[in-house]
């Protein structure tokens, strides 16, 4: 009723408007200046097309200059520019009116024309060509419409232009590199079309934009350092559109940017970028860019008109900067990322919205105020589980306090408490959230983030605002929003099978022709951690108002159900209003796939308990006979003792994965055992290590490796996804690798080799660095990885650097400046310190790197390479050519001769800097970073070389090798055995475990060796 008498509303003010520029025309024809006769039938033939009623246009249309009716949503206004004699129309604007027509061509007969603005209609067709004989035209706005095909590349040759708005309608095709002809342009507002390709080189020349939004394309490429040129800009919008990271270093000259948006990136990993010079930014927001690192401080004391910070969704590591007190922000969003350290105390009892969920912080001090029923400021699983008095909802995984006993969950997401098809769904009105915790006695819970853009403290909840007739009222009434991220919870869930409904009807568009219609929202599903939907839209399943229901069955091992809705910047974001975006969602509905326990009689307990003892009792004998009791327990009691803080898998899962294990799955072979390519039913691909039966070392080494790693979470170490300890079976689980190892990658067989180019090879070496620098100096574990070699670094399908086998990692206490501990790594990357004597620091680990590094800019291995008989390794040859001045000659043949030689140099002095023969020399791995990033220079030691010295350091290792296969049996393969190992798979053991010096001082010449190996000449 109300929409209709909005329309009759128009209407009558269309009418009324004409009739008084009729009443006008008619008091002054005589004198007034005229309308030439083809502008009136240019005006005629637009009223017709936009199909505007009671609109009648004659030469004396422009006597008063201008005529504008206001509406309540909208405005009509027709100015002209009128000498003694004559008038022209200049300006059209045509807003918010729900006019249905065609966008008409006879605009282009309007010469005159400086202004279109035709946005929020319910326009079709495709913008004409004949627009470029406007030569005067300043602003082209034609937004919110269902204007399609592709940008007329003539459009580029109105040289007036200062601003194009297309936003929000369905064009698609390339953007017209002409456009960039445009150097007068201001504003280019292209989101939420269907454009594809890459953004045109051309467009550096628009170097008067101050406001370019693009979010919601389908854009490939990488965001192009073109962007610098841009310094007048102050809006850049770039969400959801595919495009690859990094963002490129030139974003730092673009000194006037007030609010800068970008999410979503694919391609590699990358840093915060350099944006010190941004003082006027308001708007930050680095959302899901792939970004690793630290959060840099000047953040917090260099950006003082900062209210929004999203940098959600990332792989941050280290701490909070203290700087961030400072800050007068409205909204900070650091969810879902890897920061450790303590949380700063000003967050908890902030008044701000603040979410810091989904990180790695130390447990919250008792003095803080925190409630696992609800709070504004959340600080959601942040902790891994244990078993003390931290609050469950802190904990990863929301660990159930009791034994888990729930085994159904019905929600009416936004609204009151309802029944639907016999089930009663618990009301879910709270209409907060921007960075919002709520728990219903550990039933279930749901975490909301972020804010909605141009539309702050709006409700999260949507009502049933153009009074649609719904399917089921009681339940599609009502539906809760999140601007980015919506987690729902389902708490102290039995184990078993469930079947997972969740009910959507789309009630914030109206379902008619009018411009309130063409909103498209978009967002993913996902379940337990899996993308199930991806860019689900409820309106391509049914219609506005409509309910729909999607389903899908889920394992639930642990006790919690998690379901994740999230906007990844795609779709429309103001239609009908500002802030209508993001994921919505009306009702959620969990049952068991399986029977419930109805119990049994006391008797039948009694008897079955009574026939078990016996049964047990019978099996305990006989096994006691066969004697498999007493020293033969199938699974180590080191196991069964871990509290493993990671998944686990079932053999008939694994086997299934791997079809039992199959040789044409087998990628690999170590001396831990073989390791498998598997495919999960999910679809997941995985990497299975399997430990060998008869391995005693591989078995203290997994149960290490599980320990080890299943603290640790960084985008440069592999991800372990879980264990199987069943029966004599021991499994790692871990993520696929798509390009295996580094060492197949450099110096495989012809046929695995990659062609790595500079910038990759660099890219490598610095994420072996963050890797081993978070393990050195920012996990709550401090590791020493005491096996860093290539065949340890392996490779994603984008050549990041991850690295593994965690299997003779050492924790290094920081109260100790060193461990002594029984030898264990590979010849040739050993720190000699750590080889002779047995001193573990994490010193070592830098010496490793440092021939890893000398291996990436050489293509060449370490221990393979000897150039001429006297030298044993790749590093020795490396010392003759520093000396020399000819180090450049090692440099792989396969970069060709345009390397950047001044990288490749800063690269090979770090690489000889970490191998300093005295671990004191050598720098820790955060200094490493920041050298090989360009940050810090490069202060390498002179070491002068004499034959004596050079003979005995390296046939101190000869020597070792040798002694060490006489004298200790755990010693399996040697340096030369490596050279025969597949390099097919990534997980390559060729590593040694050698017992202390202490322990083989009577029966080895190694400590003779010592003085020798010191005797160096440093400057």
């Amino acid at each position: 009723m109300m929409e209709s008498i909005a329309t009759a509303s128009k209407l009558f003010c269309c009418f009324v408007f004409v009739s008084l520029v009729l009443n006008c025309f008619n008091d002054f024809q005589s004198d007034a200046e005229l309308l030439p006769l083809e502008e009136v039938k240019a005006l005629e033939t637009i009223s017709a097309r936009l199909q505007i009623k009671n609109f009648t246009v004659n030469q004396s249309f422009c006597s008063s200059g201008r005529f504008i009716i206001n509406y309540p949503d909208g405005v009509a206004n027709v100015t002209c520019n009128c000498s003694a004699t004559v008038c022209h129309v200049t300006n059209i604007l045509l807003k918010g009116l729900d006019l249905p027509g065609i966008l008409p061509e006879e605009f282009a007969n309007l010469s005159n024309l400086q202004e279109i603005d035709l946005s929020r209609n319910y326009i079709s067709g495709s913008i004409p060509k004949t627009f470029a004989k406007l030569s005067s035209l300043t602003i082209l706005s034609l937004g919110g419409n269902r204007i399609n095909g592709v940008i007329p590349k003539e459009i580029g040759d109105i040289a007036t232009l200062e601003e194009l708005v297309l936003e929000q309608n369905q064009l698609s095709g390339t953007l017209p590199e002409k456009l960039g002809n445009l150097s007068r342009l201001r504003r280019l507002v292209l989101s939420a079309n269907n454009f594809t390709g890459r953004i045109p080189n051309t467009f550096s020349n628009l170097k008067n934009l101050t406001d370019f939004r693009i979010d919601g394309n389908v854009l490939s490429g990488k965001i192009p350092d073109l962007i610098g040129n841009w310094t007048k800009i102050e809006k850049m919008y770039m969400q959801g559109t595919s495009m690859d990271g990094p963002i490129p270093s030139t974003i730092s000259q673009l000194k006037n940017m007030t609010e800068l948006v970008i999410s979503d990136l694919n391609g590699s990993t990358m840093e915060i970028p350099d944006l010190k010079g941004m003082i006027n930014l308001k708007f930050l927001v680095l959302r899901n860019c792939l970004i690793t690192g630290r959060i840099p401080p000047y953040i917090g004391d260099q950006l003082p008109k900062l209210k929004n910070l999203d940098l959600s969704f990332n792989m941050l590591t280290g701490e909070i900067p203290p700087t961030f007190l400072s800050l007068d922000i409205d909204y900070m969003f650091l969810t879902n990322n890897l920061l450790t350290g303590v949380v700063p105390d000003w967050i908890p009892n902030s008044k701000k919205s603040i979410d810091i969920s989904y990180n790695d912080f130390s447990p919250l001090p008792s003095s803080y105020q925190f409630s696992c029923l609800s709070s504004a400021v959340n600080l959601i699983s942040v902790n891994p589980p244990t078993n003390n008095s931290i609050d469950w909802c802190l904990q990863k995984g929301f660990p159930c306090s009791t034994k888990p006993k729930n085994h159904d969950l019905f929600i009416n997401c936004g609204g009151e408490q309802t029944t639907f098809e016999g089930h009663v769904y618990e009301e879910n009105k709270d209409r907060q959230g921007e960075s919002y915790f709520f728990s219903s006695s550990e039933k279930w819970a749901y975490s909301s983030t972020g804010v909605f853009m141009g539309k702050n403290n709006a409700s999260l909840v949507a009502d049933n605002k153009f009074k649609l007739n719904l399917t089921d009222d009681n339940l599609y009434s009502t539906a809760r929003l999140a601007p980015i991220s919506l987690k729902y919870y389902g708490l102290c869930l039995r184990k078993g099978n469930y079947k997972v409904r969740l009910h959507f009807a789309e009630i914030m568009f109206s379902n008619d022709q009018k411009f309130s219609s063409l909103g498209r929202r978009i967002f993913d599903i996902s379940i337990q951690g899996k993308v199930i939907w991806k860019d689900f839209n409820i309106m391509n399943e049914t219609k506005v108002g409509v309910g729909i229901t999607k389903t899908v069955d889920v394992d639930i091992n642990g006790s919690t159900l998690e379901i994740h809705l999230y906007w990844s910047g795609k779709g429309t974001t103001t239609i009908p209003d500002k802030g209508t975006y993001g994921p919505l969602i009306s009702a959620i509905s969990v049952t068991p796939n399986y029977k419930l326990h109805t119990g049994l009689s006391a008797g039948a307990i009694a008897g079955i308990v009574v026939s078990s003892c016996v049964l047990l009792v019978l099996i305990l004998v006989a096994l006691r006979m066969k004697g498999y009791l007493g020293g033969k327990d199938l699974e180590d009691k080191e196991l069964r003792a871990l509290d493993l803080q990671t998944g686990y898998f079932s053999l008939r899962q694994i086997k299934a994965a791997t079809s039992n294990f199959d040789l044409a799955n087998k990628i690999g072979e170590g001396g831990f055992g073989p390791v498998y390519k598997g495919v999960l039913s999910d679809g997941a691909v995985i990497a299975v290590k399997q430990l060998s039966a008869k391995s005693k070392q591989g078995n203290r080494e997994f149960v290490n490796e599980i320990g080890m790693i299943s603290a640790l979470q960084h985008p440069n170490l592999v991800r372990l996804y879980g264990c199987c300890i069943e029966g004599n079976q021991l499994l790692l689980i871990y993520e696929y690798m798509e390009n295996n190892s580094l060492a197949r990658a450099l110096f495989g067989r012809e046929e695995h080799c990659l062609k790595l180019d500079w910038p990759t090879r660099k890219r490598i070496c610095v994420g072996i660095a963050r890797g081993l620098a978070y393990l050195h100096e920012e996990s709550r574990l401090k590791i020493v990885h005491r096996d860093i070699k290539a065949t340890n670094v392996l490779l994603d399908k984008d050549l990041n650097a991850k690295i593994s086998d965690f299997g003779l990692a050492k924790l290094d206490e920081e109260e100790n400046t060193h461990i002594s501990t029984r030898i264990a790594g590979t010849i040739g990357y050993m720190a000699p310190e750590y080889a002779m004597r047995g001193y573990l620091t994490d010193k070592a680990d830098v010496y490793s790197f440092g021939i890893v590094a000398l291996e990436i800019v050489t293509g060449k291995s370490n221990t393979n390479y000897r150039p001429r008989e006297e030298f044993v390794y790749l590093l020795d040859w490396a010392y003759v050519l520093q000396e020399q001045g000819n180090l450049l000659s090692l440099v792989d043949s396969n970069l060709g001769p345009d390397y950047p030689k001044d990288e490749v140099m800063n690269m090979l002095s770090v690489a000889l800097l970490c191998t300093n023969i005295s671990p004191s020399l050598r720098p820790s791995m955060s200094s490493v970073v920041s050298m090989l990033e360009g940050q810090s220079p490069i202060q390498a030691p002179v070491i002068k070389r004499n034959s004596l010295n050079e003979d005995m350091r390296f046939k101190a290792f000869e020597r070792l090798t040798q002694d060490s296969q006489t004298h200790v049996s755990t010693f399996s393969v040697d340096s030369q055995v490596q050279r025969s190992i597949s390099m097919d798979g990534p997980w390559i053991d060729s590593s040694v475990s050698i017992p202390s010096i202490n322990e083989v001082r009577d029966h080895s010449s190694s400590s003779k060796l010592l003085p020798d190996l010191y005797d160096v000449n440093l400057e």
